[in-house]
C-alpha cells in the first residue's frame, strides 16, 4: 500500500446512506482523517456497516480494501463519554481468499442520547432521545376519535362516476395509525378511537385524509401503482387543549395545489387530553429544554440535522410501506412535511408578514411615544411626566412597574383570546387565497424544473429583481453599522474629534451632576411641547447621517 503522494478516502455505506471522508494525501501509506460520519439506523439492526478504502486516481477511485462491521459488535452510549477506537481489517472482496489489505482505526457507537427528527421542528410530535432508558414518565395521554368526513369532493372517475375511497392517517410520536378504507363514499364514517402517551405538551398531533387506489389492485394492476391522492390534513397542538375537556368539531380539509387553495370537504374528530402528572410536575415541563442533553453538549449543525431528518423520512417511509395495511411513500412524506424547505415566493411573503406582525407591537409603542412627545393627547403626556418624575426619584420602582404593566396587558388580552376550539390551517395566514397561479406553478415544480426556457427565464428575472431589493436592504444595514464604527476609527478626523470631545464633556457632566437630575432634564427635554420644538431633524441625526461608510469603496 506504499505509494508516492497517494490520496486516500474512506467510503462508508449503511443501506442507501453513503458518506465519504475528505481526501488525505500521504506518501507513507498511513493516511488519517479525524472526521465524524453520522448515519441513521433503525431497529431491527439486521444490516451492517461497510467501509471501503479508496485510492483516488485521475481515472477514478480504486477500491483497495473493504471492511464489514455487524451492528452487534458496535457499542452503545447515551452520554458524551469517549468511544474507544478499534482496528478493523481491510480485505479484498474480489478475491475468494479475501487477502489482507491493511487496517483502519475507527471509533464506532450507537448514540442514543440524540433525537433524530422526522418532522419539522415547529410541528414536531416527539423530542425524546433514542435510548429508552433516558425517557421520562409521560405527563398525560391524548385520545383521538376519528368520527368521519362529509362533503368530500370526488377524487377520481371510475366507470364514468366520480368517487372517493377515503381513509385517515394520524401520527403522533413514533406511533402511526390508519383507519379502514371506506369505498365509493363522499361522507365516510369510521368512528375509530386511538390513544397516545404524551411526554411533552408542546407537541403536535397530525391527522391526514387520503384517497386510496389500493381497492383496484385485483381488477387492474396498473391502477394500483398510482399514488394515493391528498385530500387534506389538520394539526392539533396538545398545549392548546384544556385538561379533561372533549373537543368535538368539524374542520375544513384545505388543499393547496397548482390552481390555488380548495376546500376538499370536512373532517369531524373528537380530541381529549388527560393529564396524568401532578400540576407542578406538568408545569415544570415548560422550563425543560425541548431536545435531549446531547444536543446541547455536542450540538449538531442545522444542515446536518436536515440531512438526518431526510434520511429518517426515507427509512420510515420504507418501513411503513411494508406494514399491514401499507402506507405509501407519498402519504408519509405529506404527513411529515418532507418538502417543507422547497423555495416558494408565497412562503417568503408569509414569513415577511409574520415578521411585520411581530414588530407591530414595537411600532405601536414607538407611535405612542411619538404621540406623547408631540402632545397629541395632553392628558396622557402630563401623566407620563408624572410617571417620569416618580421613576427617576424612585428607581427601585422601575422593574416592578414594568412587571405590573405586562401583567395588566396579559389580563386585558384574556378577554380577546381566541375562541376557536382548536386552531387549524388558515388560508389567510398562509397567503393561499391571494397567491398568484405562476407562483404556485413555481412552488410545485420539480427539481430540476421541466418547464420551458421562457418560463425559467421569467422566474430568474423576477428572482433577480427581488434579490436586488434584498441587496439594497442589506447594504443599508451595513452602512448604518459602519457609521457607528466610524465614530471612533478616525476615518473622518473632524467627526471623530467632535464625538470624542462630546463624550468627554458628557462624562464630566455626569461626574459632577447627580444622575437623577440628568435623567429628569433629559426626560422633560424629550417630552417638551411642540412650541419649543424645531421641525427640522435633530443635530445628532444630522451628524450621524454625515458619517462615512465603506459603501463609497465598493466597486
Amino acid at each position: 500500500m506504499v505509494m508516492k503522494e497517494s490520496s486516500f478516502q474512506i467510503r462508508a455505506k449503511l443501506g442507501f446512506q453513503v458518506q465519504k471522508t475528505k481526501a488525505s494525501a500521504n506518501a507513507k501509506g498511513n493516511p488519517s482523517w479525524n472526521e465524524d460520519l453520522l448515519f441513521v439506523a433503525a431497529e431491527p439492526f439486521n444490516d451492517h456497516l461497510e467501509f471501503s478504502l479508496e485510492l483516488r486516481q485521475p481515472k477514478g477511485q480504486v477500491v483497495i480494501g473493504v471492511a464489514g462491521i455487524p451492528f452487534t459488535t458496535i457499542e452503545r452510549r447515551v452520554d458524551d463519554r469517549k468511544v474507544v477506537s478499534r482496528w478493523f481489517t481491510l480485505e479484498d472482496q474480489n478475491d475468494e481468499k479475501k487477502m489482507y489489505k491493511g487496517r483502519i482505526q475507527m471509533g464506532l457507537c450507537f448514540d442514543g442520547g440524540y433525537h433524530v427528527m422526522d418532522e419539522a421542528a415547529h410541528v414536531c410530535s416527539d423530542y425524546r432521545p433514542t435510548a429508552r432508558q433516558l425517557w421520562k414518565p409521560p405527563v398525560g395521554t391524548v385520545e383521538l376519535g376519528i368520527i368521519g368526513c362529509k362533503n368530500l369532493l370526488p377524487m377520481k372517475t371510475v366507470n364514468g362516476k366520480g368517487t372517493t375511497n377515503a381513509y385517515t392517517v394520524a401520527k403522533y410520536g413514533s406511533k402511526w395509525v390508519r383507519t379502514r378504507t371506506v369505498s365509493d363514499c363522499l361522507d365516510p364514517k369510521w368512528n375509530e378511537q386511538y390513544t397516545w402517551k404524551v411526554y411533552d405538551p408542546c407537541t403536535v398531533l397530525t391527522i391526514g385524509v387520503f384517497d386510496s387506489w389500493g381497492v383496484f389492485e385485483i381488477s387492474n394492476v396498473k391502477e394500483a401503482t398510482r399514488p394515493d391522492f391528498r385530500i387534506g390534513k389538520i394539526r392539533i397542538r396538545i398545549s392548546t387543549l384544556a385538561t379533561g375537556r372533549v373537543y368535538r368539531n368539524s374542520y375544513p380539509l384545505l388543499l393547496l395545489g397548482h390552481s390555488g387553495v380548495r376546500k376538499m370537504g370536512e373532517i369531524e374528530v373528537a380530541v381529549r387530553f388527560v393529564r396524568a402528572a401532578p400540576t407542578l410536575d406538568f408545569l415544570h415541563v415548560y422550563t425543560q429544554p425541548l431536545l435531549p442533553l446531547m444536543h446541547h453538549i455536542k450540538p449538531l449543525g442545522v444542515v446536518q440535522q436536515e440531512i438526518l431528518r431526510n434520511t429518517a423520512v426515507r427509512i420510515i417511509a420504507g418501513h411503513l410501506s411494508r406494514s399491514k395495511p401499507p402506507l405509501k411513500s407519498e402519504v408519509v412524506r405529506y404527513m411529515l412535511d418532507a418538502d417543507l424547505n422547497t423555495f416558494s415566493m408565497r412562503k417568503v411573503r408569509v414569513n415577511w408578514f409574520r415578521i411585520v406582525g411581530v414588530i407591530a407591537t414595537l411600532i405601536d409603542i414607538v407611535r405612542w411615544i411619538d404621540d406623547t412627545r408631540t402632545w397629541k393627547k395632553p392628558t396622557a403626556t402630563i401623566l407620563v411626566h408624572a410617571l417620569l418624575v416618580m421613576l427617576v426619584w424612585f428607581p427601585d420602582l422601575i422593574v416592578p412597574t414594568l412587571a405590573f404593566y405586562v401583567f395588566v396587558i396579559g389580563v386585558w388580552n384574556y378577554r380577546f383570546r381566541s375562541r376557536d376550539p382548536m386552531p387549524h390551517l388558515c388560508p389567510r395566514i398562509s397567503q393561499a387565497d391571494t397567491v398568484d397561479c405562476d407562483e404556485l406553478d413555481e412552488e410545485f415544480d420539480a427539481v430540476p424544473s421541466n418547464r420551458s426556457p421562457d418560463i425559467i427565464r421569467a422566474r430568474y428575472d423576477k428572482l433577480r429583481a427581488i434579490g436586488a431589493r434584498v441587496q439594497t436592504v442589506l447594504g443599508d444595514f451595513a452602512t448604518q453599522g459602519e457609521r457607528v464604527q466610524s465614530l471612533v476609527t478616525w476615518r473622518d478626523p473632524r467627526a471623530t474629534g467632535i464625538f470624542v470631545g462630546l463624550c468627554f464633556v458628557v462624562a464630566l457632566i455626569l461626574y459632577l451632576v447627580p444622575s437623577k437630575m440628568v435623567a429628569m432634564a433629559f426626560g422633560f427635554y424629550y417630552f417638551r411641547h411642540p412650541l419649543f420644538r424645531d421641525r427640522m431633524p435633530p443635530p445628532a441625526m444630522n451628524f450621524f447621517r454625515r458619517l462615512p461608510s465603506l459603501s463609497d469603496r465598493i466597486m
